[in-house]
């Protein structure tokens, strides 16, 4: 029995209402599974709530959990599919800085092959363990305050 609130001008929300057109390749009453329009890799995912949530503070715990297994399966199905599909990346964009374009929670499930292209660029630092320890630090705290 999950919600099926839309917000205006969400596509997603207007995918799950049909009103507009999505390649479904799982449904269930929580949440969908479809390609993405602007797949990085052949057989793109996402992994998306029936529910608005344009943010994963916004998103049910339990909604997210069943996400998590829906990518999971999916994750297989592309490995089982006969699609090149070496590995799989999920990857869950949550803000603007983290790159989310779409706000409704979404996770991708993105079939990986060896010179596919697509590459997470990142300057790794190697922190002391007194800055790693005061961030956890930081961390615990904000897990104490109430959400949003």
């Amino acid at each position: 029995m999950a919600a099926t609130a839309d917000a205006a001008g969400c596509v997603f929300c207007d995918i799950v209402a049909g009103r507009e057109p999505a390649s479904v390749v799982y449904s269930d009453e929580t949440v969908l599974a479809l390609l993405d329009i602007r797949p990085l890799t052949t057989g793109h995912l996402m992994v998306i709530p029936r529910a608005h949530a344009p943010y994963l503070a916004d998103l049910d715990p339990a909604v997210g959990g069943h996400m998590f297994r829906v990518a999971q399966q999916m994750a297989a199905a592309l490995r089982r599919s006969g699609l090149p599909c070496q590995g799989v990346n999920l990857f869950l964009a949550d803000g603007e800085a983290a790159f989310q374009e779409v706000f409704h929670v979404h996770l991708h499930v993105l079939p990986r092959n060896r010179g596919d292209g697509f590459r997470i660029h990142a300057k790794w630092r190697s922190p002391s363990r007194a800055e790693l320890d005061s961030v956890a630090e930081k961390v615990r705290a904000g897990g104490n305050r109430p959400r949003h």
